[in-house]
């Protein structure tokens, strides 16, 4: 199965994209950028690879994580009717 995740690699992302990581044993939630991502030498790797490696932070939780692509970009709302 082929999915954004797996096509898109850290060093594809925009630099004001954000990641939001939730846990899905205790439902934290915590975001990670571009920049911290490369600091860790992770820029090379998928998304899927980035998800399958986090895990929860919160104390004896370390729950795994799913991960959702946060976009910053204007998007406009159609504006239009039916002819």
């Amino acid at each position: 199965m082929s999915g954004w995740k797996t096509r898109l690699r850290v060093s594809d992302l925009a630099d004001d994209d954000r990641l939001e990581l939730l846990c899905r044993k205790c439902g934290q939630s915590r975001y990670l950028v571009k920049a911290e991502l490369e600091a860790r030498k992770a820029d090379q790797l998928y998304l899927d690879e980035v998800e399958r490696r986090a895990m929860c932070r919160v104390f004896g939780c370390k729950g795994r994580m799913r991960m959702a692509l946060i976009r910053s970009h204007k998007v406009s709302a159609f504006v239009g009717g039916m002819a």
